[in-house]
């Protein structure tokens, strides 16, 4: 495992004042990272703004801190303002800057810019990153980053690391969970990390409206490629029709992914008529990161994700199925 630069670690020690942010519709790792090192940071003395440009999901809402984060811009401004020189920024889990959303302009203007992530496709943006692919997670690496600093990992904190590391590691399924992550969370759990309270929260607190979403969402299911391909996708329609959001379909794509003849399971989903999020997971060595790259999205070698505009929930699947024919034929 390699460590942070100087120029980091020097940054995060010296600076009073830290706005840490992450990418848009923030999935676990992102989540859990930014809400952990929020409270790291302030058991070091720091100023601590935590800034998503959307409420957080309620499937996350049992994470420690969710109510100290901030939406409006204006807040972020004024304590931008108010550090002055003592100020730096702290992008966690984000692979390129359009990632921050609709703010991201202005986001990418609060300097010093530094990014902790685990995506292969990050191209390095801001004034220093550290960058690891072969993690887990963001948050193995903002534990490790602790270690480092000397700070110490409360028992809020280490069950925002410990929900963050399970979610993006599929519960120590995927292939880069690593004898490190288990340590990792090993050392989460002696910080008072209740395993089974965590995975408790994450994975059986559905809604009556979630399971009958899921429902339909799994009626959709399309199988190509001898079995290989599996397709599912998400209208407006269903969420209007189950009184449930995008959110509630976190999750969802691992069932089809959990066939075994499937190397590959895609997941169609309408943000709006015509805007078209995809989300891609496979097993093996299929590389769809490749893929969503190809479109501008990217992510993992298992786990990828890219969005269409203008183009129909049909055309897309077609495009998809064409560009994964040959890459599950071995």
């Amino acid at each position: 495992m390699s460590s942070p630069d100087s120029t980091l670690l020097k940054a995060v020690r010296d600076k009073g004042h830290l706005l840490l942010v992450t990418h848009f519709n923030p999935d676990g790792d992102a989540l859990g990272s930014l809400l952990g090192l929020a409270d790291i940071l302030e058991g070091m003395g720091k100023h601590v703004l935590r800034f998503l440009e959307d409420p957080v999901s309620h499937l996350y809402r049992f994470l420690p801190g969710c109510g100290q984060i901030q939406t409006d811009m204006a807040v972020v401004r004024t304590f931008v303002e108010h550090a002055g020189d003592d100020f730096l920024t702290l992008c966690l889990d984000c692979g390129d800057e359009q990632r921050l959303g609709r703010h991201s302009r202005e986001l990418m203007r609060f300097r010093p810019l530094m990014v902790i992530d685990h995506h292969r496709g990050n191209n390095g943006f801001g004034d220093g990153a550290w960058i690891e692919p072969h993690r887990s997670s963001t948050a193995e690496m903002i534990y490790d980053l602790a270690m480092m600093l000397g700070a110490k990992v409360s028992s809020r904190a280490a069950e925002c690391l410990f929900a963050a590391i399970s979610t993006d590691t599929g519960s120590f399924r995927y292939e880069s969970t690593s004898s490190h992550t288990f340590a990792v969370a090993g050392e989460l759990v002696r910080h008072g990390v209740r395993p089974e309270i965590v995975a408790n929260q994450l994975y059986d607190n559905y809604t009556l409206g979630r399971l009958r979403l899921m429902e339909e969402v799994l009626a959709t299911l399309e199988m190509h490629e001898r079995d290989r391909i599996a397709v599912i996708r998400v209208t407006q329609n269903m969420l209007e029709r189950t009184f449930t959001t995008m959110a509630d379909t976190e999750y969802f794509i691992n069932f089809p992914r959990a066939v075994a003849t499937v190397r590959v399971a895609v997941f169609l989903k309408e943000v709006e008529p015509g805007h078209i999020s995809v989300s891609l997971r496979a097993k093996g060595q299929c590389d769809v990161s490749l893929i969503a790259a190809r479109f501008g999205g990217g992510g993992h070698r298992n786990a990828s994700g890219c969005r269409f505009k203008g183009q129909s929930m049909d055309g897309v699947r077609d495009l998809l199925v064409d560009l994964l024919r040959p890459e599950v034929q071995s």
